[in-house]
């Protein structure tokens, strides 16, 4: 029988059964039928547990005398009927220890040797070999040895996959096989458009774990193409995807708006891992997704005990971050408690200190649970545990304590002792934008004629570092900066620049909406400073007359 007609036919059977009778009907096959009606049968009697009815199988006549053929005719197979075999053997949980198993492997293992084997022929070996032993295999390297001095550009989408999946897991020196990944990279870059979702996610994770951070050609191109394809990736090749976009800090609005159709509309399917890898992207870009968010929020509230500790905590983060509250807040945080009540042992400390930190930047006020965060005993089980009290520690340490005190005067529970306060906060997301900075002094300038009427930067005795301070007596004339008698109004200018905002949004991060809140408990006037409102300012007369509405909106700037 033509091979074509005989595979045409061979495709419409789905049991053992049709095969078997199949295949005696015929007088005559090459082995790449005999492999391939081999592999058939895998593909129909092989089940989630194994095999459905294993003596149906290897019982069968039929079967056997295929798979004696094999054993004692190795050496006259065909490259693609002794691997096509061998993968669907394996498949069939053939014993690895057995003649026919051992016949078969040799056979394939002193092809190799002798470089005779193709692209393909070496993917199905590869193939073949993690699945028997696993990724310890020494012939895999063997592999890879060979796949060097072959042709890149030749190779197939499936055969460029598989060699990324072999170095994935044989690569154990920095950049032993360097060079070939970076043919590969090139390559791959001009076949992006041609690979299927499976294909795109396997590729990224390979670029991740093989530390490929100056492909970022095709990791941009990778991720553009997943925008289309979000709605057929796995859960598991969607955390793939997900991973690759924060290990490169890619962002790509298609991609985002594709999550914000998808989320929604299979958050209480989706398993939790792609959810607060979806949370974590956000976050990391600064991306508010109202659709997103609102879905997560529901999500958490209906079933909150599908989570691990670590996934809550990164789903509940982001919305701290990020300074936005779902219209579900209210049921959220109750939800949230309830887990903290049940399970807050279960939580690593950093987690912890960094879940309650988030929450009061939207005012959700932990107290329940703060004595316990600043007990002697948490504390040391925090300095003990990596990354231990570093900056960012007690930086939220710090602000959580401030946050009860100026907010929660209530609060009659432990406070943080001083040794664990830090003096001054680092703010790296909120970072000053020393550029609009300088225009607005320019302005202020302009303003107040001279620049000893305010000062920029200045620390106050509270932690926190205020952009432009301006001092008033009490008939509102303005005073020198260095002055401290006679102060009756403190004006804190917050010159906010872009990046203390959520990306392409009016929606001030948490940090800073925080430290805004916190300036007004203590005395200040705050006075905001957007770089939306002044950025199409043209000129320092425009910009005086700017300042002077803001700051000054009743009166003259009158100076002493």
């Amino acid at each position: 029988m033509d091979e074509q007609l005989f595979f045409k036919n061979l495709n419409r059977f789905c049991t053992s059964e049709e095969i078997f009778d199949f295949v005696s009907s015929l007088e005559v096959m090459s082995d790449t039928m005999a492999s391939g009606a081999l592999q058939r049968i895998s593909e129909v009697e092989m089940g989630d547990d194994g095999l459905k009815n294993p003596e149906r199988v290897l019982e069968n006549e039929v079967f056997r005398a295929l798979c004696f053929q094999f054993e004692f005719e190795a050496s006259k197979l065909s490259n693609t009927g002794l691997l096509n075999a061998l993968q669907a053997l394996i498949k069939l949980q053939i014993d690895p220890q057995s003649t026919l198993m051992t016949s078969l492997l040799s056979e394939a293992e002193e092809r190799l040797g002798k470089g005779q084997l193709t692209v393909k022929n070496l993917c199905a070996l590869a193939e073949s070999l993690l699945e028997l032993e696993g990724p310890s295999c020494a012939t895999l390297e063997q592999i890879v040895d060979h796949m060097q001095e072959k042709d890149v550009a030749k190779w197939s989408p499936r055969e460029m996959v598989m060699v990324y999946k072999i170095l994935q897991v044989t690569v154990r020196e920095g950049e032993q096989y360097q060079d070939l990944l970076n043919r590969m990279n090139n390559v791959t870059l001009t076949m992006v458009s041609q690979l299927s979702p499976k294909f795109t996610s396997i590729i990224l994770n390979s670029l991740v774990v093989l530390h490929q951070s100056q492909a970022v050609p095709l990791a941009r191109a990778l991720c553009k193409h997943s925008a289309k394809q979000v709605l057929y990736f796995t859960d598991d090749e969607l955390v793939n995807v997900l991973e690759a976009f924060l290990y490169f800090g890619h962002r790509e609005q298609i991609f985002t708006e594709a999550l914000e159709t998808y989320v929604p509309n299979s958050i209480f399917t989706l398993h939790p891992q792609v959810v607060s890898k979806v949370m974590q992207y956000c976050c990391q870009k600064m991306i508010l997704s109202k659709p997103i968010f609102d879905a997560v929020a529901k999500g958490l509230i209906s079933s909150a005990d599908r989570f691990t500790t670590d996934q809550i905590a990164e789903c509940i983060i982001p919305f701290g971050t990020l300074h936005y509250l779902p219209p579900s807040a209210s049921s959220l945080f109750r939800k949230l408690e309830t887990v903290l009540h049940t399970h807050f042992s279960h939580f690593q400390p950093h987690t912890l200190v960094n879940l309650l930190h988030s929450c009061v930047l939207i005012e959700r006020y932990p107290l329940n649970f703060l004595p316990k965060i600043f007990s002697p005993y948490f504390l040391q089980k925090l300095q003990a545990q990596p990354p231990g009290l570093n900056s960012i520690v007690t930086s939220q340490l710090t602000k959580l304590f401030l946050t009860v005190t100026l907010e929660c005067p209530f609060y009659e529970g432990p406070k943080l002792l001083p040794k664990y306060q830090r003096k001054a906060f680092l703010m790296p997301h909120s970072s000053l934008d020393v550029h609009l900075l300088k225009r607005v002094k320019t302005g202020l300038l302009y303003l107040l004629k001279k620049r000893r009427y305010f000062a920029s930067e200045v620390s106050t005795p509270y932690f926190y570092t205020v952009d432009i301070e301006i001092k008033l007596d009490e008939e509102g004339f303005v005073l020198p900066a260095a002055q401290c008698e006679e102060v009756h109004r403190r004006i804190a200018l917050c010159v906010d620049g872009r990046n203390r905002f959520c990306i392409n949004s009016h929606n001030l991060l948490g940090e800073e909406a925080m430290k805004q809140r916190h300036l007004r408990l203590l005395g200040y006037d705050v006075v905001q400073i957007p770089f939306f409102e002044i950025e199409s300012l043209e000129n320092c007369r425009k910009m005086a007359e700017y300042l002077h509405k803001k700051i000054f909106p009743d009166s003259t700037a009158d100076t002493r």
